[in-house]
This record gives C-alpha cells, sequence and structure tokens, in this order.
C-alpha cells in the first residue's frame, strides 16, 4: 500500500530532473501521473533542455513502479495546449488529485550581453517559470474542484523566492522575480481554496543536481563567485542536493500526512535561507 493509491498526479518539466524524479516517487506511492515537457530547446537559455527521448524514459520508470503515465510534449508557456493536455489525461484516467507545476529555466549571462539578450531572458524566464505556472493551475483547478475530493497543488519556487539572490543581469532577475512571484500565487490560492480542501504550498529547493544547476555556465559562474555560488553555501555538509531529497517533500505533501499543511513556504535548502 502507498501513500498514494489511486490518486493521479499532472507534473510540468517531468522529462528530466526533478519532475521526472517526483513522478517517478509519486509513482512508487501509487499515483498515476500526467506529464507534459516542451522537449525542446528555448534559444535564450544557456543549457539544454530535455529530449522526447527523455520523456519517454520517464514513462518507462513509472512504468516500471506498476503504474500508468501519460507523457506529452507541451510548452506550459502555451495555456491552451496545457489545458488540452490535461484534459485528456483526466479523461483517460478518470480524476485529478495532485499538481506539481515543477517546469522552470535559469538563464544566465557570465558577461555583459545586448540588452535584446537580457529581454530575451527575462520574457522567457517570466513566461517559463511564471506564467507556466499560472497556466498550470488554472488548467489544473477545475478538476480538482469537480472531483470533489480536495487535493494538493505543488509550486516549485527556489532559495531564490525567498532571499534576495539573482543577478544584475535579466535571466537573473527574471529568475528571482518569478520565483517570488510563485509564492503570491501559492499563498492566494491556498486561501481561496482551502474551503474544498485543496491545499497549496512551495517548495524551495537550493541548488539540486540537475542540468539547470550542473551545466558548464552554472559551474563557471560559481567557480567565479566563491562568496555568491549556490553550490557553496549549504550550511550543512552537502554541496548539491540530488532530485530525490526535493521529491521526498513532494511526496509529503502530496500525501494525506500533508492533509492540514497550505500555505507553508517549504524549503529544502540544507539550512541555505537560514544562514543568509
Amino acid at each position: 500500500m502507498g501513500s498514494l493509491d489511486g490518486r493521479v498526479a499532472f507534473i510540468t518539466g517531468v522529462a528530466r530532473g526533478q519532475g521526472r524524479s517526483h513522478a517517478v516517487r509519486l509513482a512508487a506511492e501509487g499515483a498515476d501521473i500526467i506529464g507534459v515537457d516542451i522537449c525542446a530547446d528555448i534559444p535564450s537559455n544557456n543549457y539544454p533542455l530535455a529530449t522526447r527521448a527523455e520523456l519517454d524514459e520517464t514513462i518507462s520508470l513509472v512504468q516500471d513502479r506498476g503504474r500508468r503515465m501519460i507523457g506529452s510534449i507541451a510548452d506550459v508557456r502555451d495555456f491552451a495546449t496545457v489545458r488540452a493536455t490535461l484534459d485528456a489525461g483526466v479523461a483517460e484516467f478518470g480524476r485529478l488529485d495532485i499538481v506539481c507545476a515543477n517546469a522552470g529555466i535559469a538563464p544566465l549571462s557570465l558577461e555583459q550581453v545586448p540588452i535584446e539578450t537580457e529581454l530575451a531572458q527575462w520574457t522567457d524566464v517570466i513566461g517559463v517559470n511564471l506564467s507556466g505556472t499560472f497556466h498550470t493551475v488554472r488548467a489544473a483547478i477545475p478538476h480538482l474542484v469537480a472531483g470533489g475530493r480536495g487535493g494538493s497543488i505543488i509550486l516549485t519556487s527556489s532559495t531564490a523566492g525567498l532571499v534576495g539572490m539573482g543577478g544584475l543581469d535579466g535571466g537573473g532577475l527574471g529568475y528571482a522575480a518569478s520565483k517570488h512571484a510563485i509564492v503570491g500565487i501559492m499563498r492566494c490560492l491556498a486561501n481561496n481554496l482551502a474551503a474544498q480542501s485543496i491545499r497549496v504550498n512551495t517548495v524551495h529547493p537550493t541548488a539540486v543536481n540537475t542540468m539547470m544547476a550542473v551545466n558548464p555556465q552554472m559551474m563557471e559562474w560559481a567557480a567565479n563567485n566563491p562568496d555568491g555560488g549556490p553550490h557553496l553555501m549549504n550550511p550543512m555538509p552537502v554541496s548539491l542536493l540530488e532530485p530525490r531529497d526535493i521529491s521526498d517533500a513532494v511526496a509529503f505533501l502530496a500525501s494525506d500526512a500533508a492533509k492540514y499543511i497550505t500555505g507553508v513556504t517549504l524549503p529544502v535548502d540544507a539550512g541555505f535561507c537560514n544562514k543568509l
């Protein structure tokens, strides 16, 4: 018996990294998965995004846990596609219980770039991280309410959504702005959905061992900023968390063990935010 037997979760950014880890963990707890990923690069972003082959691998990993998964290509910046994909998944599985708005990017400039590049980075990071989160929850809430069983919405923010870190460039400022704004979305939704027993919380990871944190440009930035590199500032003796460490928190928030926890900003950060 798993803590999520018979439930259905919708996860964005599911092809690799934290999204894949969440899908596998929730499946191990008994949930079926509806998952989307862009499976294409975004030109302003500095590292490659997931591929269709990686999405297919996630599907296989979920199936290896004995659960079903519908994995589709969708850009979270496109509300119509997100809604249509989720609607089709709910029609197939018959319900929706858990939402993990996980998709995100972190464009970074190591040196001064043209303003046009900064503007593109700002637009894209706000589009994916913030508008994508809104599109995800906006598509999901009608299904959660119609189900009448309550539910759990978990939004992926960041330590950069709780403290003043980011940078001066459009990508860094956009990342910080989007991750702070996700907290605002969470707090409003937590208040407005509480009467339906739909809980809404954010998780705030420190640096995690995914492509977002270990791509060459991010590693170079950290090496050149020893006082500011997110890899070097955890008070606990760990430089990078693993995706499964964040999935542990997500699985808890999705379960009945957290049935009265809502409106919470949950750092999974090895003490990072407490230090600053």
